[in-house]
């Protein structure tokens, strides 16, 4: 949780712990980026209104080194266009102050559901990437001419190849990313952001 008042900090603090959930408090934006290789991956409550570097700032920072992390934004009673802002910005829910405890706790259940859904996007990511690694130039051509919707005798015109030649490097390919179907074989490919043959990206 990042707000600059030491009253609200201990107050959230308590409220989180007695709902047996683990808060790092911090006092500004600077001392949340500076700690921010440090921490776990966890939910953000974040106040707007700070002298210094604002919540819409840290929020900045947070895009800039790709920390995709849900936010929770605090704002003032009536502040409803600021909270629309920080939405758009990519904050996943917003919180007038003062709230109960049992409505922070209601954003806190879904942003976690929410971090759960981000992680395990991103660990597929990931394993996609290091799957599409392993192809070779002309492997990659294959999957690229197959996200198109070509079949193997369009690929074969495509590339100048014989059939033959296509099924070998499309069962390499199948193997290389342990894929079991066509259709996981390209699920993979769009994970790991391979652009259909003919496209600019291609």
């Amino acid at each position: 949780m990042i707000d600059d008042d030491r009253d609200v900090r201990r107050s959230l603090s308590f409220m989180l712990g007695a709902a047996e959930i683990r808060s790092h408090p911090f006092g500004s934006g600077e001392d949340f980026l500076e700690a921010l290789p440090d921490l776990e991956p966890g939910c953000v409550l974040l106040d707007l209104r700070m002298p210094q570097m604002d919540g819409f700032q840290v929020m900045e920072a947070l895009a800039e080194r790709r920390v995709d992390w849900p936010v929770i934004v605090m704002t003032g009673h009536g502040e409803v266009p600021i909270a629309v802002r920080a939405m758009k910005m990519g904050a996943v829910d917003f919180i007038e102050k003062p709230f109960s405890e049992q409505a922070l706790l209601n954003c806190f259940a879904q942003a976690f559901a929410l971090l759960k859904d981000r992680e395990t996007a991103g660990r597929r990511r990931r394993d996609a990437h290091e799957r599409a690694a392993t192809l070779t130039a002309r492997e990659t051509e294959v999957l690229q001419s197959l996200l198109a919707g070509q079949s193997n005798k369009e690929i074969a015109q495509s590339l100048g190849i014989s059939l033959r030649t296509v099924e070998m490097h499309r069962g390499n390919m199948m193997d290389r990313l342990q894929a079991s179907s066509l259709a996981e074989a390209l699920t993979i490919a769009l994970e790991a952001g391979i652009a259909p043959a003919g496209t600019p990206d291609a």
